[in-house]
C-alpha cells in the first residue's frame, strides 16, 4: 500500500475554510480528521457489510509512523475476521478488569465489607500491615496473576527483621483476601494455602501453640488417632473444642456438666481469677461426654487420675500425650489450645475479641468499667463455641480453610 500524508503535510493540515472539519487521507481507509479542537487519526473500514470507524489515537501524541503501524494492526485484524473496534474494546475492558482486580483492589473492597464486625482499632492495625508490608510489592498486581512464591517473598522481608509473628498474621490476612476474591469470582484459590511450613513456627512469648490452620487440621488428626487411653484423647479433643486452662479441663467433674443446658459450670474455687465461669458445651462435646460416661460417669471426675480415682487427672497427661503424638514443648504445649483458639477466632473467624476474652475467662471489663460475670453475652458465646467447634472439625476433615460466614453475634 501506498501511503501519501507526510509529517509536513501533517504539521500544515488544517480545517476547512469555513472551520468544519477535515478529512485528510492516507490510504487504506486511514486518514487524519482535523477540527478546531485537535488533529484525530481514523480508520473507516467494513465489516460484516457495516461501515464503522475506529479511533486510533490524537497527534501528535500519535505520530504518523505509529498511527500506520495501528492502522495495519487493525487491517491485520479485519482479515480475520475480527472487528477491529469490538477487539479494542474488548482489550480495554480486559485492562479495566486487571486494574479493578489488583491485590490492593480487593484487599480494600474486602476491609470495608468487614470493618463494621470488627473492633474499632482492627481494621487500621490491619491496613498498617498492608501498607507497610503488603501493597509495596504485591498490590499492583492482579490477583488471579499471584502465586505462592510471590507472597513468600513479601514474608520472608517481614521475617528477617525478626518479626515470625507478623509473618503469620498477615499471611492469615493475605490468605482471607484471596478466599474472598474466590467467592467474588476474581481468583481460582487461595495461594497461600500452598506455604504451609514455608515459615518458621512462631514461638509464643510464654506457652507455645499451633495458629496455623492447615497444622491445627493436622493436630486434630493427630488427636482424634491418639492410639492411648480414651481418657486421654477425649480430654485432648475437649482442651481444643473448649480452650479452658489444662487444671480446669483435668479437674472437670460430672456434677458441673448440666447436659440438658449444653453448659458446664466452674466454681469460682477452680478458676485462676476467682469467679465462676460458664462454658457453653457445643454438640461435638456433648458427644464427646456421652462417649466416656461409661467408662467414668460413676466418678466424681470427667479424667479420673490413672492411678488414683479419688483425684483428677493430672496436667502432665495432656503434655506426655503431645509428646507421644511428636509435638514437643516448642511447638503445642496443654495450655497452648488457648493461645490457638484466641487467634483464629479472632483472626480466621473474626468473632468478636471481648466474646473471645470473656470465654478465656480474662479479667474483660466493658465500656462502663464493669467486670466480668459469667452470664455476660452468653448467647453469644454459645453460638461462637460451636463455630469455633465446626470450624476444628472442617479443618480436621482437610478441607478448604475458610472462615465461617455465620458469626457469633
Amino acid at each position: 500500500m501506498k501511503y501519501k500524508l507526510t509529517d509536513t503535510a501533517i504539521k500544515a493540515a488544517k480545517t476547512k475554510p469555513d472551520g468544519k472539519p477535515a478529512k485528510h487521507t492516507d490510504g487504506g481507509g486511514l486518514y487524519l480528521f482535523v477540527m478546531q479542537s485537535g488533529k484525530y487519526w481514523r480508520y473507516d473500514y467494513t465489516h460484516e457489510a457495516k461501515r464503522k470507524t475506529l479511533a486510533l489515537g490524537v497527534y501528535p501524541d500519535i505520530n504518523l509512523k505509529t498511527a500506520r503501524e495501528k492502522h495495519q494492526e487493525a487491517r491485520e485484524l479485519l482479515a480475520r475476521g475480527i472487528d477491529p473496534s469490538e477487539y479494542k474494546q474488548q482489550a480495554k475492558a480486559e485492562q479495566i478488569a486487571i486494574t479493578e482486580n489488583t491485590f490492593e483492589a480487593i484487599a480494600l473492597e474486602w476491609l470495608v465489607k468487614m470493618k463494621p464486625t470488627w473492633k474499632s482499632d482492627h481494621a487500621d492495625k490491619l491496613m498498617s500491615r498492608f501498607v507497610n508490608d503488603v501493597f509495596p510489592w504485591l498490590g499492583n498486581q492482579p490477583i488471579a496473576t499471584i502465586e505462592p512464591p510471590d507472597i513468600l517473598k513479601c514474608l520472608r522481608r517481614v521475617e528477617e527483621r525478626g518479626a515470625v509473628e507478623t509473618a503469620h498474621r498477615i499471611k492469615q490476612t493475605i490468605g482471607q483476601v484471596f478466599r474472598y476474591a474466590v467467592g467474588t469470582g476474581r481468583a481460582q484459590r487461595d495461594q497461600t494455602t500452598d506455604l504451609k511450613g514455608a515459615l518458621p513456627a512462631y514461638r509464643g512469648k510464654s506457652f507455645s501453640a499451633i495458629i496455623e490452620p492447615l497444622q491445627v487440621g493436622q493436630l486434630m488428626r493427630d488427636i482424634q488417632g491418639y492410639a492411648g487411653h480414651l481418657e486421654t484423647r477425649i480430654a485432648l479433643q475437649l482442651s481444643a473444642y473448649l480452650f479452658q486452662r489444662p487444671n480446669e479441663i483435668c479437674a472437670m467433674e460430672w456434677a458441673e456438666i448440666d447436659v440438658d443446658k449444653a453448659v458446664w459450670s466452674i466454681p469460682a474455687n477452680k478458676m485462676k481469677m476467682g469467679q465462676a465461669h460458664l462454658v457453653p458445651l457445643p454438640k461435638q462435646c456433648l458427644d464427646l461426654l456421652a462417649e466416656i460416661k461409661p467408662l467414668t460417669g460413676h466418678r466424681r471426675y470427667v479424667f479420673p487420675s490413672m492411678t488414683d480415682s479419688t483425684k483428677p487427672m493430672s496436667n502432665n497427661t495432656v503434655r506426655q500425650a503431645l509428646r507421644r503424638m511428636g509435638y514437643d514443648n516448642a511447638t503445642m504445649t496443654a495450655h497452648g489450645f488457648r493461645a490457638m483458639a484466641r487467634t483464629l477466632l479472632d483472626e480466621a473467624l473474626e468473632v468478636n475479641p471481648i466474646y473471645i476474652e470473656q470465654q478465656l475467662a480474662h479479667a474483660v471489663k466493658d465500656a462502663n468499667g464493669t467486670a466480668y460475670n459469667r452470664t455476660k453475652h452468653l448467647k453469644q458465646r454459645i453460638a461462637m463455641m460451636q463455630q469455633w467447634a465446626d470450624y476444628l472439625d472442617t479443618l480436621r476433615a482437610g478441607a478448604q480453610v475458610i472462615p465461617f460466614k455465620a458469626k457469633a453475634g
